[in-house]
């Protein structure tokens, strides 16, 4: 069995979707620009910084964008050039460009079974536009090209009416009910479960469609992680556009890795201090072991799903690398080396904990005129 070494969310700087979900964190926080994103390092130069010897072995790279991951025409060259790494990759998509499934399903069959495909389940869009024939079309594509897939819904108010639809929805397209993931309000500093239920309504409705995935995600929502966590050794978060670094998603810089990809990286923990309010990602790095005291399901667990005709969403292959841990591939700190990892990460935490608070604060409080002033700003770059 292949072990994972390295988990890295790899930010695609995409804020262009032809999808509008309310609960869209781009939506929430009025981000969305109309141009396809700038990438300043070429898809080669992207691999050789990403190749296995660099990083110390086969991880799991996961492309997520804000708005739709696979609108940049560049993307296919990119995953190709991971893949030729020897890398697992997962692909975040609301499922309807199908131009790049057509692309990335004419891979080598090798490329493919190390790819995953998480599909967005957005009802309510793909409702309004008539896009339902279109999203499963593709579903079915990859499917047949033998990669991974996932469907996933994230739960909204507006929804709830259609719960029954959706079920039947999924159950005769892909023989199984989609995940349910956890929605965040970002408007909030404190990041709480995006509803107008309370946490055991919102709990009950949801959980009838018996994921894995929101069941562990709701036990660590909202819960403050003090424990020391492996986030900027064991894992990353990388801006694909810049080349950017970071710990874990509020983490301090570690470096520009495209810059100079001989040049070797310099991981270092966060331990305990995560700036963040909570782990509201932990059906990814919980699940993966960043702090390996926390037992938890393994990661494969939060995205397959058995069907009804005994088939399963994930291939063998990508069942059994998302089903190690990083503990597995990775040494474990001493308390003596914890410590000292703790005393170096001090003041950049407290400087990263006061930009934040100001960062919230002006977010939160700056008046929309000057917010619009801002994203013209922006558009211009």
């Amino acid at each position: 069995m292949k072990k994972m070494k390295r988990f890295i969310d790899v930010a695609i700087p995409v804020q262009t979707c032809n999808l509008r979900c309310k609960y869209c964190y781009i939506a929430q926080t009025n981000k969305f620009l109309e141009a396809l994103p700038y990438f300043m390092y070429d898809a080669k130069t992207i691999g050789k910084a990403l190749s296995k010897e660099r990083l110390g072995g086969i991880c799991h790279l996961n492309l997520c964008g804000g708005g739709e991951t696979l609108l940049p025409p560049q993307m296919t060259e990119i995953i190709s050039e991971l893949l030729k790494q020897g890398h697992y990759i997962a692909i975040v998509t609301n499922g309807t460009i199908t131009k790049r499934f057509e692309e990335l399903c004419q891979l080598p069959e090798e490329y493919r079974k190390r790819l995953l495909f998480k599909f967005s389940f957005h009802y309510l869009e793909l409702e309004r536009l008539g896009w339902f024939e279109k999203f499963w079309n593709n579903v079915h594509m990859v499917q047949k090209a033998g990669c991974s897939f996932s469907v996933e819904l994230t739960p909204n108010d507006e929804t709830i009416p259609y719960i029954e639809d959706i079920k039947k929805m999924c159950l005769k397209e892909v023989k199984a009910l989609c995940h349910i993931t956890v929605a965040r309000n970002e408007q909030d500093p404190k990041l709480p479960i995006l509803t107008e239920h309370t946490k055991e309504e919102y709990y009950k409705i949801w959980d009838t469609f018996d994921s894995e995935l929101f069941r562990f995600k709701m036990t660590t929502f909202n819960v403050k992680r003090k424990e020391f966590c492996y986030a900027g050794l064991w894992t990353g978060v990388l801006n694909l556009g810049t080349g950017i670094l970071r710990q874990c998603y509020c983490g301090k810089i570690i470096q520009n890795i495209f810059k100079d990809t001989d040049k070797p990286i310099k991981w270092n923990a966060i331990g305990c201090h995560c700036t963040e309010p909570h782990c509201h990602n932990s059906h990814v790095w919980l699940t993966l072991g960043n702090i390996p005291e926390i037992e938890t399901p393994t990661y494969a667990l939060m995205r397959n799903r058995v069907c009804t005709d005994g088939t399963e969403w994930l291939n063998k292959e990508m069942k059994s690398f998302l089903s190690s841990k990083l503990e597995d591939s990775n040494n474990k700190y001493t308390p003596s080396e914890k410590k000292k990892i703790n005393i170096k990460m001090a003041i950049p935490s407290f400087f990263a904990t006061i930009y934040l608070g100001l960062f919230n604060f002006i977010r939160l409080h700056t008046p929309k005129k000057i917010r619009r002033m801002i994203i013209k700003k922006i558009k211009k770059y």
